[in-house]
């Protein structure tokens, strides 16, 4: 076509990228490629083939990684991470912010070998993934320098095994990478094995921008190799990836003491209201779902439309499909490009075909003859029950029903089990700042989608994971608290004579739901003081307890609503009654103990208690500084209906510095008191019965922990576990919260200074919220 006919028809040219220059590296390479191991390439092996998705052909070919390869490249990262954490935080954002330089020095060559290798449209490797990459390094640059001066009470975890996922080869590896070395950690790195290559160039980055032998390291294979570095002797896993896989990955991490970020799978809401601007809300929506082909975990998959514009809102939407653009990848003027892999496409293929429901739109696009494409499609009509309303389909397939109030909405989008992000488009600001906080997702759009920054974080609730990269709460994930804990001692409970030392029998209950409550087991145990006197019975509670104290918790949902203010003072109203006993309480102590620090414990109780309520409306979000015109705000919220297994060894400042945390922030809480001690902890429930606690706030179990624990971290509706239990319960709790990948706090058999700083602090207030980021744009 000539310029004056493209002209008057309006219709696009092609408009190819060269791709030579990135085949030519991938020749002078031998288009063969080893693992990176200890600052060099090792000699190419047996291995596998890396495709373009868009035409088939074989791009080069990779080595499957063997044990010893895992092994060598873990090795080489642990020899070199005493030498680059003590190099000080200049000196590794010296490196980091030469990384940041190299990429944007070769930002074609990257954006075209990730078109070549993972067949995403090249202006989206060009215009997102290779600068967002290029700003992580930057941003941890930063990071790095102000370390000391910022966390100078944190350090290093040590080496940190990375998984990262084919959608965003390169964006990832940034993601992971970044952070880690800004902190001082040494990195095994596993691509995932469809798209390796840019995480082979980025190898030869490292050399070029000086990155000691040995502080990053890159095996490639397949989902085997990824298991070896789960196994392997490291100190962290970061995994992107499918809920199924990362739930495999925490059973079998399981009471080693490895840190885990997961970032998991999605099925994203995208809410639009009748007083949208509905064509923006379109083109928002092109880029929630067709772009990198659907293949994003937080793509907004689950289109929610307003009843009273749905019918205008899918005949806008019909009629912008029509007009994507389907082909060759590296045609700048391509909307959407090649799935990954066969393997992928036929997945897709097959939930699509597999559904019987709703109405099932696709434009009438040729798609290209060769290569792995599927067209847009769009699935109207379809019940919130129906499987593709529920299963992350992770293509270019978009599915749909309707509401009829904004409560509604709010209740279609959270009825799923993942939450990772959601989208929402209304002009009524008042209405988005609304819903917002009412969306269990981790990150939240209003007007936009798909907004990444490193200075926010990102991350799920749910079966969408936990941890965040990005941000200050991304970068204390690749810390640790400076210094060693010891050992914990466990402590026996007391034996003696059958006899009462009072003759008034005081049978101690549980407490649930603002009431004492008798066991359901109908059992009970004798406590004793040193002595050997008998100092009354204490309840066996069993699961059904457990079960009806995380429903009394879950009924008290209104308690998250609260003011930071409210919660404030009813905090210091338990301080003050529990001042007016503390004799009684300090002489209880004594008893149960054997000791004369009661009145320190007590003390000690009150003051924690002080001190969360100064917290409970101060713990403030924050309001990040990303590039845009915009702002997107850090918000806490609180994680729900947290368990807490108390300590043996403090029964009631150990009861009270998680109690107080937890419920200051908004939490519901269920307590199973010290084992051996539970006598301070029912007497403290009568405190609470006076300090106008709203029921089922708090409750509290008594019993044996190793009996509770299993029960507790398998509820789906508790959304976090904590233990600090004289017994090390670690193991069987990180396995059991597995199941719906809740939140665990343990000790793995670690002392705590309950009476120190280490039993207060914002570890806590940390441990008991949820950072939520919302993504607000302004202006017209």
């Amino acid at each position: 076509m000539t310029v004056k006919e493209i002209f008057e028809s309006m219709e696009y040219g092609t408009a190819p990228e060269a791709a030579g220059d990135a085949l030519a590296w991938i020749v002078d390479q031998g288009a063969r490629f080893g693992h990176f191991i200890n600052g060099q390439f090792t000699d190419p092996a047996d291995g596998f083939e890396s495709k373009n998705p868009a035409t088939g052909e074989v791009l080069a070919t990779l080595s499957q990684a063997k044990q010893a390869d895992v092994d060598a490249a873990v090795k080489a990262a642990r020899a070199a991470q005493p030498k680059w954490a003590k190099s000080g935080g200049h000196a590794r954002a010296r490196i980091l912010y030469a990384i940041a330089r190299l990429l944007q020095k070769h930002s074609r060559l990257f954006a075209v070998l990730e078109t070549l290798d993972n067949g995403k449209p090249i202006r989206e490797s060009r215009d997102i993934d290779i600068p967002l990459a290029q700003r992580h390094f930057y941003y941890n640059a930063g990071m790095a320098q102000l370390m000391e001066a910022e966390l100078p009470d944190r350090e290093a975890l040590g080496v940190c095994g990375q998984i990262i996922p084919w959608n965003f080869p390169l964006l990832m590896l940034a993601w992971k990478i970044a952070p880690a070395l800004a902190m001082g950690n040494t990195v095994v790195l596993k691509p995932a094995e469809y798209t390796s290559l840019t995480a082979l160039l980025f190898a030869d980055i490292c050399r070029q921008a000086g990155v000691p032998k040995g502080v990053v390291n890159i095996v490639t294979g397949d989902g085997a190799v990824g298991e070896m570095i789960v196994n392997a002797d490291v100190e962290k896993i970061a995994f992107t990836g499918s809920t199924a896989v990362g739930r495999r990955i925490r059973e079998s991490t399981a009471g080693t003491g490895k840190e885990l970020t997961l970032e998991l799978g999605g099925k994203s809401p995208y809410i639009v209201f009748d007083d949208a601007d509905l064509d923006s809300a379109v083109e928002g929506l092109v880029d929630a779902i067709w772009f990198n082909q659907g293949q994003v975990c937080c793509a907004g998959s689950r289109l929610l439309v307003h009843e009273p514009v749905a019918e205008a809102f899918y005949a806008k939407l019909r009629a912008r499909m029509d007009k994507l653009r389907i082909g060759d990848p590296l045609d700048k003027s391509i909307d959407v490009g090649a799935v990954v892999d066969p393997i992928q496409l036929d997945t897709i293929a097959k939930m699509v075909s597999g559904n019987s429901a709703g109405e099932v739109y696709q434009p009438q696009s040729t798609l290209p003859a060769t290569g792995c494409y599927y067209p847009p499609t769009l699935i109207t009509g379809l019940n919130t029950a129906d499987p593709l309303m529920q299963e992350e389909i992770f293509g270019p397939v978009l599915v749909s029903t309707t509401f009829r109030t904004p409560a509604e909405a709010v209740e279609l989008a959270n009825n799923t089990r993942y939450g990772l992000a959601a989208t929402l488009w209304t002009e009524n600001v008042n209405l988005a700042l609304d819903v917002s906080p009412k969306l269990a997702a981790g990150v939240v759009w209003v007007n936009a989608t798909n907004l990444f920054d490193a200075a926010a974080g990102f991350g799920g609730v749910r079966e969408s994971g936990f941890g965040r990269e990005g941000g200050w709460e991304g970068l204390q994930a690749y810390t640790k608290p400076k210094g060693s804990p010891k050992a914990l001692k466990p402590i026996a409970a007391f034996t003696g004579e059958d006899t009462p030392s009072d003759p008034l029998d005081r049978t101690a209950k549980l407490y649930i739901g603002g009431k004492q409550a008798r066991p359901d087991g109908g059992y009970s145990r004798n406590v004793y003081s040193k002595n050997g006197a008998l100092l009354g019975q204490s309840s066996l509670a069993n699961r059904k307890d457990v079960r009806n104290a995380v429903e009394a918790a879950s009924a008290a949902k209104r308690w998250a609503k609260t003011t930071g203010h409210l919660r404030a003072q009813i905090l210091y109203y338990i301080a003050e009654n529990l001042a007016a006993r503390s004799d009684e309480f300090a002489h209880r102590l004594n008893t149960l103990q054997g000791g004369r620090s009661g009145d320190k414990e007590v003390e000690a109780s009150i003051q924690r208690l002080f001190t969360y309520a100064a917290w409970a409306d101060k713990y403030d979000g924050a309001a990040k500084g990303v590039p845009i015109r915009g702002i997107a705000l850090a918000m806490n919220e609180p994680t729900g209906v947290i368990g807490a297994l108390c300590p043996d060894e403090a029964p009631l400042l150990g009861l009270v510095s998680l109690m107080a945390p937890a419920i200051a922030t908004g939490n519901r809480a269920v307590l199973v008191a010290s084992q051996p001690f539970p006598l301070a902890a029912t007497d403290f429930y009568q405190v609470l019965e006076t300090s106008d606690v709203p029921a089922g706030v708090v409750n509290i179990l008594t019993g044996k922990h190793e009996e509770l624990a299993p029960h507790m971290a398998k509820h789906l509706n508790v959304d976090a576990v904590w233990s600090f239990s004289g017994g090390d319960l670690s193991a069987t709790i990180e396995r059991e919260a597995a199941g719906n990948l809740k939140r665990t706090w343990v000790n793995h058999g670690k002392a705590r200074d309950w009476m120190g700083s280490e039993g207060e602090g914002k570890a806590f207030l940390q441990a008991a919220t949820e950072v939520k980021t919302i993504w607000v744009p302004y202006g017209e």
